[in-house]
C-alpha cells in the first residue's frame, strides 16, 4: 500500500501514573491516495531514546479515525481542473513515558512509497519515515511539559505547471510556542526492501532521500519555490515537469529563544496539467545593454484569448500591444511601469505590474600589475557605467580572499595561475562580472626584445630590458658598458661579449642574457656572373654577416634595402651591393645577362582523309628540338615531317637553346582525320523482270555525302542513295550495282551488292534436298524468293508433325538441327507463304530430304 504522507503530533497530558513520568497522548496522521489498495487498519509506532536510539517502546496502534478529503470546488477561471482526493487515516495512542533528560524520538515507517516521484530517484525502492520530537532537558532546563505543534488542514490546493500557486504547511501550538519553518530532506528507511508495512520502526537515525538534479530537500520543487518561515505558506511558480513531488516542512517550536523540538510534516503534492488565467511578470526587468526587452506571460495558462501590454512611457498612446510575447524598444533610459492586462473568451480576467529599468551603458573590467608572489597585485577597476556610477565592488583573487574595496591590492602566498573575479554593482541596479587569468610568479616578469645580435667593433649597442614597476637592474659584466644599472644601458665591447641582466624585487629575482657578437670588419660577396631568361626573375643572394643592404641600380630589383632582393632586368645588368653592419662596410656585384627564350612557330594545321598524310613545318631559333607524338611521322627530327595518324592528333614541337636560356619553349600543329567511310549497299537480293527493286545505301552517320552508283543501267537515279532499279531486258541474268560515298573534302567509301534477275513470273523456288556437312555447300535448307517482296511464314516439320524450323525472314534457312541437336536423315515436310511485289499471295508445300 502506498503512502503519500503524514505527521505526528503528540499532547502533553500531565504527571503520568507513577513518580517521574509524564502522560502524552499521541496522534499519527498518514495520508493514503483514495486510488491506494492494501490494509490501512493499524500501524506501528516506536519511541527511542533521543540520545542513544535505544528502543523504549514499540507499539501497534489500530484506526482511530478516518475521512476522504477531496476538492469540490474549483475557481471557474481555470481550464482542465484535476480531480484531488485524500484519504486521511489517524492512530491515537495514550501512554506514560519517563522524564529522561535526553528526550524521545516518535516514528512510524512504510516500506512502499508511489513509482514515478519526480524529484527523487528510485522512488518505488524507497521507504517513508515519519517522526516527531519529545523534548527532554535543553541546557538544564527541563522542556518535556511540552504539546508539539500541529499542522493545520489545507491539502487540496491545486498545483498547476509552470503556474503561480500557494500551499498552506502551517500549524498552531496549544502552549503559545513560537513557530518556524523550512523545508528539508524526506527521510527513508534504512531497509525499505527487507521491513514490509506493519513491522516495527527501525531505530534512529534515518537516511535521507536521494533527490533528482535541480532538486534537493531544501529546493523539493525547485528555486521557483520557497516557504514562508513565520507562516509556514509554501508559494511560487510549479515546475514544469507534471508529476508527483515530495515535500518535507519541519517546524520548530521555540520558548524564549530556546530550540525544543521539531516536527516534520511530510506529503506527496501533484503538480497537475492545469492552467489558470493569470496575468503574471517577473518581480522587475532590467536592461543595462540596450533599449529593448522582450516580455511575455509568465503563467502558463492555455486559455488565455487576449492580451494587453501597456509598456508605461508618460504621455503615450502608442507604448501598447496586443501580442502574448512582445517586444518593446524604449526612446530613452529611466524606470518605467508595466501593465499586462490578460482576458479569456469565457470573461475571465487578470492583471500585473512590473517596474522596467531602462539604463544602458555598463560593462565591467579591471587591470591588473604585478608578476611575483613576494609583492603585492594592484588591481584597478576600470568598468565603464553611462547612467549612474559603480556602487558596489566584489572582487575574488583566486586563493580564497576577497575584497570589496574599488582597487585593492592582494599579495599572493605563492606562486600559482589563478582566475581573479569582479563582480560590481551600479546605482541603478546594473550588474555584471568579468573574470582574468592571472599568474603569480616566483620571479618578476622579464623580457629582452632580442638575446642574440652583432655589431662592429667600432659601434656602440642600445641594450633593453622590459620588467615590473619598481624592479632593481644589474647588468653584467662591467666591460664597456654605460648605465650599468638601468634598463636600457649602451654597450661597446671590442670582443664578442654575453651580457647578464638581473632584476630584484622585493626577494623575487629574474635575470636573463643576451650575446653580442663582435666582428672586426665585414665582408659580402655574391656569386658568379650568371644568365635569366628574359621576362624571369632571379633571387639576388648575398653571403654576409651585415645587417643592413643597399642595392643599385634599382632597375628591375623588387626592393632596394633588404638582403634577397627579386631580380627582373629587362636587359643585362650589372647589380651591386653595399652591405653594413653598423659603421662597417663592404661592397659586392653580380652581373646578370639576360638571353631571350627561343622561339618556335608552327603552321600546317589540316584534315585529312583515313590512311591519307599530310606535311607539318616548324619554324625555330633554337638548336635542338623534339616532336610528339612521333610515332605517327615520317623523319621526326627534321622541321618539316610527314604525319599518317590513324586518327586525329595534336603534334608538340618542343625548342631548346644553347645561348644560355635553359628553358624550353612549344608550340603545336593538328592533324585531324576524318573517320574511316564505312559504306553498305544492302545484301544480294533476286528479282523477277520487270520488278521494281529499290536500293538503300547507308554511311558513317554525321557525315555528309555524296553518292554514285555503277552501273548506271536500269537506275531511277545513280546520284542519290536510294535509287529504285527496274530491269525489263530477258537477257540480264545478274547484275552488280557499286555505291560510291564522297564528302566534301575528297573523302570515299564503296560497298556492292548482286542482284539475280529471273526470267518468270514471281515465283518461289525450293531445293529437294540439302547436305548440312558443314562443307560449305548446300549447308542450308531454304527458299529461293524470285519477286517476292516479303515472307509470312518457311516451316519445316518432321515427319511425326513435330515444328523443327520456322522463320519470316528471306534470308533465314535451316541447318539440319533442333535445339542444337543434329537431326536424323530422312524426308522433311515444308510448309511456306509469300506476298511477291504485286500483292499476290504464293503458298507452296513439299518435302526435302535431309541428307549427310
Amino acid at each position: 500500500m502506498h503512502v503519500k504522507g503524514g505527521f505526528i503530533h503528540y499532547t502533553y497530558n500531565g504527571a503520568g501514573s507513577t513518580s517521574g513520568t509524564s502522560n502524552y497522548t499521541i496522534t499519527i496522521t498518514i495520508f493514503y491516495s483514495c486510488t491506494a489498495q492494501g490494509p490501512r487498519n493499524a500501524v506501528y509506532l516506536g519511541i527511542f531514546n533521543a540520545s542513544t536510539y535505544a528502543t523504549v517502546l514499540t507499539q501497534q496502534i489500530s484506526t482511530t479515525t478516518s475521512a476522504t478529503v477531496s476538492k469540490t470546488t474549483y475557481n471557474p477561471c481555470m481550464s482542465d481542473p484535476p480531480s484531488i482526493c485524500y484519504e486521511i487515516y489517524t492512530y491515537v495512542y495514550t501512554t506514560d513515558l519517563p522524564d529522561i533528560s535526553a528526550g524521545y524520538i516518535l516514528a512510524v515507517q512504510d516500506a512502499y512509497r508511489t513509482s514515478g516521484i519526480i524529484n527523487i530517484t528510485n522512488s518505488s525502492a524507497d521507504g517513508i519515515s515519519v517522526t516527531a520530537n519529545i523534548p527532554g532537558t535543553i541546557g538544564g532546563v527541563d522542556y518535556h511539559k511540552n504539546s508539539s505543534p500541529n499542522f493545520l488542514f489545507g491539502d487540496t490546493a491545486i498545483v498547476c505547471y509552470k503556474g503561480p500557486f500557494t500551499y498552506q504547511f502551517g500549524a498552531t501550538d496549544a502552549d503559545g510556542d513560537s513557530l518556524s519553518y523550512e523545508f528539508g530532506n524526506g527521510l527513508n528507511m534504512k531497509s525499505p526492501s527487507g521491513n514490509a508495512s506493519g513491522s516495527a520502526p527501525e531505530t534512529p537515525p534515518y537516511p535521507s532521500l536521494t533527490y533528482t538534479s535541480g532538486y534537493s530537500g531544501a529546493a523539493p520543487l525547485g528555486s521557483g519555490v520557497t516557504i514562508n518561515p513565520t507562516t509556514g505558506l509554501i508559494s511560487g511558480t510549479a515546475p514544469s515537469t507534471t508529476g508527483e513531488y515530495v515535500i518535507a516542512v519541519y517546524v520548530k517550536e521555540w520558548r524564549k529563544g530556546v530550540l525544543m523540538d521539531s516536527v516534520k510534516k511530510e506529503l506527496q503534492i501533484y503538480v497537475y496539467d492545469c492552467s489558470l488565467t493569470a496575468a503574471t511578470l517577473n518581480t522587475s526587468y532590467l536592461n543595462c545593454g540596450n533599449y529593448t526587452f522582450s516580455f511575455e506571460n509568465e503563467s502558463s495558462s492555455s486559455s488565455i484569448s487576449s492580451y494587453l501590454w501597456n509598456f508605461g512611457v508618460p504621455g503615450s498612446t502608442t507604448d501598447t500591444s496586443t501580442q502574448a510575447a512582445p517586444t518593446y524598444t524604449y526612446a530613452d533610459t529611466g524606470t518605467y511601469t508595466l501593465k499586462l492586462y490578460v482576458a479569456t473568451s469565457g470573461g475571465c480576467t487578470d492583471s500585473a505590474s512590473s517596474v522596467v529599468k531602462v539604463y544602458p551603458g555598463f560593462s565591467p573590467g579591471f587591470t591588473v600589475a604585478g608578476s611575483c608572489y613576494q609583492a603585492p597585485f594592484t588591481f584597478t577597476d576600470t568598468s565603464y557605467v553611462k547612467y549612474g556610477s559603480i556602487s558596489s565592488w566584489s572582487w575574488n583573487f583566486g586563493d580564497s580572499d576577497t575584497s570589496s574595496q574599488k582597487d585593492p591590492t592582494h599579495q599572493y602566498s605563492s606562486p600559482d595561475t589563478v582566475t581573479v573575479t569582479l563582480a560590481v554593482t551600479s546605482t541603478e541596479g546594473c550588474s555584471g562580472t568579468v573574470s582574468k587569468t592571472v599568474v603569480v610568479s616566483g620571479k618578476p616578469d622579464l623580457t629582452l626584445p632580442f638575446t642574440d645580435t652583432l655589431i662592429c667593433s667600432i659601434d656602440s649597442l642600445p641594450l633593453k630590458a622590459v620588467s615590473d614597476t619598481g624592479v632593481i637592474y644589474k647588468w653584467t659584466p662591467a666591460y664597456n658598458i654605460i648605465h650599468p644599472d638601468s634598463a636600457d644601458p649602451v654597450v661597446y665591447p671590442k670582443d664578442t661579449t654575453v651580457y647578464t641582466v638581473t632584476v630584484t624585487q622585493k626577494g623575487c629575482v629574474d635575470s636573463a642574457h643576451v650575446t653580442v657578437d663582435v666582428l672586426q670588419y665585414i665582408t659580402v660577396s655574391l656569386p658568379a656572373d650568371t644568365t635569366v631568361c628574359a621576362t624571369d626573375s632571379i633571387r639576388l643572394d648575398p653571403v654576409s654577416y651585415a645587417l643592413a643592404y643597399r642595392w643599385s641600380p634599382a632597375t628591375g630589383l623588387s626592393d632596394t634595402a633588404i638582403k634577397y632582393p627579386l631580380a627582373a632586368p629587362a636587359s643585362s645588368t650589372t647589380y651591386t651591393v653595399i652591405a653594413n653592419l653598423g659603421k662597417c662596410q663592404a661592397t659586392a656585384s653580380e652581373y646578370i645577362k639576360v638571353v631571350p627564350y627561343p622561339s618556335v612557330t608552327t603552321s600546317g594545321d589540316t584534315t585529312i582523309c583515313y590512311g591519307d598524310s599530310a606535311k607539318i613545318t616548324a619554324v625555330t631559333t633554337a638548336a635542338h628540338w623534339v616532336w610528339a607524338p612521333d610515332s605517327s611521322l615520317y623523319e621526326p627530327g627534321t622541321l618539316q615531317p610527314v604525319a599518317h595518324p590513324a586518327g586525329s592528333t595534336t603534334y608538340l614541337i618542343t625548342v631548346t637553346d644553347t645561348l644560355g636560356c635553359p628553358k624550353s619553349v612549344s608550340d603545336s600543329v593538328t592533324v585531324a582525320v576524318t573517320p574511316k567511310i564505312v559504306v553498305s549497299a544492302g545484301d544480294d537480293t533476286s528479282i523477277v523482270i520487270g520488278q521494281p527493286l529499290q536500293l538503300d545505301a547507308t554511311a558513317n552517320q554525321g557525315i555528309t555525302f555524296d553518292y554514285a552508283w555503277t552501273p548506271a543501267d536500269w537506275l531511277s537515279n545513280a546520284y542519290i542513295y536510294n535509287p529504285v532499279a527496274t530491269i525489263t531486258s530477258s537477257s540480264v541474268d545478274s547484275i552488280t550495282y557499286t555505291v560510291t560515298a564522297s564528302t566534301a573534302q575528297g573523302c570515299k567509301g564503296s560497298a556492292a551488292l548482286t542482284v539475280t534477275v529471273y526470267s518468270t513470273l514471281p515465283d518461289i523456288f525450293v531445293p529437294s534436298a540439302f547436305t548440312p556437312n558443314g562443307d560449305g555447300h548446300n549447308d542450308l535448307f531454304k527458299p529461293i524468293a524470285a519477286g517476292i517482296s516479303s515472307l509470312r511464314f518457311f516451316r519445316v516439320y518432321d515427319r511425326w508433325g513435330q515444328l523443327v524450323f520456322a522463320t519470316s525472314r528471306l534470308e533465314d534457312g535451316w541447318d539440319g538441327t533442333l535445339h542444337q541437336r543434329l537431326q536424323p536423315i530422312g524426308a522433311y515436310v515444308y510448309m511456306i507463304e509469300a506476298v511477291d511485289y504485286k500483292g499476290k499471295i504464293i503458298f507452296k508445300k513439299g518435302t526435302v530430304t535431309l541428307e549427310r
